[in-house]
């Protein structure tokens, strides 16, 4: 089931960004995200914008969307789309396809808010992770250097983002 996570989330959705934050220290070459601002998560929360997926009535993975997204996309902004950021999947369910879950429910979010496609980013030259989003229908893009990080998480400073969509128009 997937549903809108509580602000009684919070340390779970925390504990899950430190699992990942962790996991990506033990990959060489990949860019490790920064302790993220606890008011930045209350945020979406309040605004209904962090999700989770349960399963067993257990946290499975957490991600949070947005409706614009004008610093990483800049110009292609204009666009409606879906955003999604933060994908952590808590190791005790790995292996379960959930990208392709979310892909799923992502799709038909975009579809009820009358949005033209779903989006997400990754950085630096992740070559796995890049196979494993179009594996599950993304386009890849390209790498972009951003003009403008002011603002952004310590991890979009000085590494290019790989920018990924699934074009729902006519479909």
């Amino acid at each position: 089931m997937i549903t809108n996570s509580t602000i009684n989330d919070i340390d779970e959705i925390f504990r899950l960004y430190e699992i990942a934050s962790v996991y990506q220290k033990a990959k060489q070459k990949v860019v490790v995200w920064p302790a993220f601002e606890r008011k930045m998560v209350e945020k979406e929360i309040q605004e209904n914008r962090q999700w989770k997926l349960l399963l067993d009535n257990k946290i499975a993975c957490v991600w949070a969307t947005t409706f614009s997204d004008a610093q990483i996309w800049e110009e292609k902004n204009k666009d409606t789309a879906v955003y999604i950021h933060r994908i952590a999947v808590n190791p005790d369910f790995r292996g379960k396809h959930f990208i392709a879950i979310l892909v799923e429910w992502a799709k038909e979010y975009a579809k009820s808010n009358h949005k033209d496609f779903v989006r997400l980013d990754t950085l630096g030259n992740n070559t796995k992770l890049i196979a494993h989003y179009t594996k599950v229908g993304f386009e890849f893009l390209g790498m972009f250097d951003l003009k403008n990080t002011d603002g952004l998480p310590d991890h979009y400073h000085n590494t290019p983002v790989c920018l990924f969509e699934i074009n729902l128009k006519g479909k």
